[in-house]
């Protein structure tokens, strides 16, 4: 009986998951969803909540992730450039790593605006 109640709450936390991520529904939506199929409110908006929770620390966890790619990207970037142009300093060639600065300025900043 245990395995089966286990399945149940998997199964109404996956569909409360769908509504919200991939049908983009609103946590109001999603509660009234549920009720319809059985849940009592109380424990509908403890699921909505949760997955919530979940949702926006995911969230940010990604954002961390852009952020620091980026700024790695950014800034090896920087230094390929300024170690080519160090080099070419006598009158040689140097590589400006456009691609990098921008993909990791892009990034980065990216990051910093799904965080808040």
């Amino acid at each position: 009986m245990e395995q089966n109640e286990q399945e149940a709450v998997s199964q109404i936390y996956e569909y409360a998951a769908h509504l919200l991520v991939k049908e983009k529904k609103s946590p109001d939506e999603v509660i009234d969803s549920l009720v319809e199929k059985g849940l009592d409110e109380e424990t509908a908006r403890i699921v909505v909540d949760n997955l919530g929770t979940h949702i926006g620390d995911a969230k940010k966890k990604r954002a961390q992730k852009d952020m620091l790619y980026g700024a790695l990207w950014c800034i090896g970037g920087i230094v390929v450039t300024a170690v080519t142009y160090s080099s070419a300093s006598g009158g040689g060639k140097y590589v400006v790593a456009w691609g990098a600065i921008i993909f990791g300025a892009v990034q980065f900043f990216r990051g910093v605006a799904n965080a808040s």
